[in-house]
């Protein structure tokens, strides 16, 4: 990604803050590189989006090799890890994201049936 396309994202994100919008989803999912379990996190999170939230959410990827930077302020410690920053509470799912009801669960699209 790109220092304009990291700007736009900045840009969606805090408008996105001072006008959210019910029910709208924002999520960036940290991996590292083109390895095999970053490319299952990435299908595996575009997959459960299209549909559950079709239409109602952002998926930002971010690449902590070519954007280190980033992962800093989010307090990243392992990748792939998604965080959902709206609709508040943030959240964080580690993993590759396999399990569709933790991720469900996680964001808060479903209650957890324990």
């Amino acid at each position: 990604m790109g220092r304009n396309n990291n700007n736009d994202v900045t840009k969606a994100f805090e408008q996105a803050l001072r006008q959210p919008s019910a029910g709208h989803y924002l999520l960036r999912l940290f991996v590292t590189g083109s390895t095999p379990r970053s490319a299952r996190a990435i299908q595996n999170i575009r997959a459960i989006c299209e549909a559950k939230l079709h239409g109602r959410y952002e998926l930002e990827v971010i690449d902590i090799y070519q954007n280190p930077e980033l992962a800093k302020p989010e307090h990243i410690i392992a990748v792939p890890t998604l965080v959902k920053k709206l609709p508040l509470p943030v959240r964080r799912i580690i993993g590759d994201l396999s399990s569709t009801e933790r991720v469900l669960v996680g964001l808060d699209i479903v209650p957890n049936q324990t």
